[in-house]
């Protein structure tokens, strides 16, 4: 039986929506990342294409699902890739797939985490309002 592991690339046939590297003052004592902040930033990376798709202004209004699948660690380039799922009439639900380059080792990848957040389109009174129907 073999055992050994495939290992894990970042995906070649996209983009990712925003890179960062998390810092020291974004870790718990263990040296593991805040799982808040890598909330924080998914719900950023989710915001790019929602906000492209609703042609303005939107509003978080729910975290679907979210799956730690490994920890986070300071110094590791973290890309966030982005992609609508669903479309209503005003809201748009964004998977966000999220990896993380060990210590800016390109050969060394995990996905660390993934999640559905549904934005609503919002107008000037912050009230919902249409968008276009996914293509």
């Amino acid at each position: 039986m073999n055992t050994q592991i495939e290992p894990v690339l970042l995906p070649v046939d996209r983009e990712p929506v925003i890179r960062v590297i998390p810092m020291p003052k974004d870790s718990n004592a263990a040296g593991d990342v805040f799982g808040g902040w890598i909330m924080s930033q998914v719900d950023l990376a989710g915001s790019v294409p929602a906000t492209a798709h609703a042609k303005g202004r939107i509003a978080t209004v729910a975290v679907n699902s979210f799956v730690f699948k490994e920890p986070v660690f300071v110094g590791d380039l973290c890309s966030f890739y982005a992609e609508i799922t669903k479309v209503g009439r005003t809201s748009i639900q964004i998977y966000v797939e999220v990896y993380a380059q060990r210590r800016l080792q390109p050969d060394q990848v995990a996905k660390v985490t993934e999640a559905y957040v549904t934005y609503v389109a919002v107008d000037n009174d912050r009230k919902p309002r249409p968008v276009d129907p996914l293509k």
